[in-house]
């Protein structure tokens, strides 16, 4: 795993790409400010978790980001990125990898485009998610706790109160629950 630029968001190491910038960028143009707060703890969230557990240390840690940044974009308020025939885990899935093919250029192989999307379609799956490769399991830790909490025995020992506080500090939930309706 080559080691990418980081920074600190949230008091979260995350890495700090150009391919990262624009999925914010792109997540936050497509988002309303609950939901875009929301992918955001989501992704910082996995992190702190992916970072404790063994198995998901080497994980490629640029899709990791860009499906938990990208993640919900199939509830787009524009609906520029939605369909009237797909759930919004597929829409989102699919405008995730269309984003990916146009600014990712040759860094993102069927692999990863397909890590990507698979993350995006399965994350409110967990029962499926949980089974699948190290970049989708991560991605579904941190949505789950930021629905969830610090307390819930899926996470429990892996994101702790003082963590969880800080993200919410920094990205706050603005009624996160009600907000989704909104989307």
């Amino acid at each position: 795993m080559s080691m990418l630029p980081t920074r600190v968001y949230g008091g979260v190491t995350v890495p700090d790409t150009p391919l990262i910038t624009a999925a914010l960028a792109f997540a936050r143009a497509h988002s309303t400010e609950t939901l875009y707060n929301h992918v955001v703890r989501s992704w910082l969230f996995g992190f702190i978790i992916a970072d404790k557990v063994p198995t998901l240390q080497e994980r490629d840690r640029e899709v990791h980001s860009v499906a938990a940044i990208l993640h919900d974009l199939g509830l787009d308020p524009t609906n520029e990125l939605t369909s009237n025939d797909k759930c919004f885990e597929v829409d989102g899935a699919n405008a995730a990898r269309e984003f990916l093919k146009k600014e990712a250029g040759d860094t993102y192989d069927k692999h990863r485009l397909q890590l990507v999307w698979d993350a995006i379609a399965l994350h409110s799956t967990n029962y499926l998610a949980f089974h699948k490769e190290v970049e989708v399991v991560a991605t579904t830790y941190g949505i789950h706790a930021d629905f969830s909490g610090p307390d819930v025995s899926i996470v429990e020992g892996l994101l702790g109160r003082d963590e969880y506080e800080a993200v919410v500090k920094e990205l706050p939930r603005l009624g996160m629950k009600d907000g989704f309706g909104q989307a």
